[in-house]
């Protein structure tokens, strides 16, 4: 029972500070204009190909299931509908992993700004590295590509489990939404480890050890972002959110350091108690 309400309080907390990270984002104009100019970018480009995807599904489907032309009509739709719906699915997982990596890869300027500015209202980035942003694009780049593949590689056999009736309806979109939260996660953290000088190992290693509240910040992540228009604010505050669940996992401060006045004497802290 207590490892059941420790993953459970985990994947709250993981919950708790996407919502802050919703809210620093949005209590500042100028971030909020600053990121949403990538994310707008990206929005009209996968707009166009989920509308091609959707007037065409039927076709698509018909297509794929081209083997069962001379079945009974009622088996053959069966089998058209969990087509359709495999499609459907792995296009809903690989539209969120694009949409991130593409989003992050041409705001990288802005977000590192956003994630920056964040931190140093929390005390700064103990172990920075600082890089232009031109130094880190093909790092980033690589990151990226490799996250998709790895998508793409998990998305295979959902899209087979979609063939199956009820299955590809209901534990497969719950499986998706697994897998996307977690890739997710991983690719929107890169921006505030990547500038202490952590990879994508690195990451994706800290995160395994604190599965739980990963999976709580992606999966909405990931869900909302399969919302249209949504998606244009979802990613920068999502950035803002991955910095403060990136500082809790490396033991730093995540709450709002008081004025300078009310502080005191001597440097302002770097570290703190992760908040609960």
């Amino acid at each position: 029972m207590g490892q059941v309400r420790s993953a459970g309080s985990e994947f709250g907390m993981g919950l708790r500070l996407l919502g802050r990270g919703f809210k620093r984002y949005g209590a500042n104009p100028r971030l909020l204009l600053l990121g949403a100019i990538p994310a707008v970018i990206t929005f009209a480009l996968f707009a166009v190909a989920w509308a091609f995807l959707i007037i065409y599904i039927d076709e698509i489907a018909s297509a794929m299931t081209w083997f069962a032309d001379d079945w009974s009509d009622g088996l053959r739709k069966v089998v058209e509908f969990g087509a359709g719906a495999g499609v459907l699915v792995v296009a809903a997982l690989i539209s969120a992993l694009t949409f991130t990596a593409l989003t992050l890869l041409i705001g990288d300027p802005f977000y590192e700004v956003i994630s920056e500015r964040i931190e140093e209202g929390l005390g700064g980035t103990p172990g920075a590295v600082n890089l232009p942003w031109y130094r880190t694009l093909w790092p980033n780049l690589v990151d990226s590509i490799r996250l998709i593949t790895l998508g793409i590689m998990l998305a295979i056999p959902l899209f087979l489990l979609g063939f199956i009736p009820i299955v590809g309806q209901t534990v497969v979109p719950v499986l998706n939404a697994i897998v996307g939260g977690w890739l997710i996660t991983v690719e929107l953290t890169g921006i505030p480890f990547n500038r202490r000088g952590l990879r994508l190992r690195d990451r994706r290693k800290i995160l395994r050890a604190n599965r739980s509240m990963a999976l709580g910040f992606g999966i909405p992540v990931f869900l909302v972002l399969l919302l249209p228009v949504v998606a244009i604010v979802v990613v920068p505050a999502a950035v803002s959110g991955a910095t403060l669940m990136t500082r809790r996992l490396l033991g730093l401060n995540i709450d709002p350091l008081p004025p300078v006045a009310d502080r005191g004497p001597g440097p302002a802290p770097l570290l703190g108690r992760p908040a609960s």
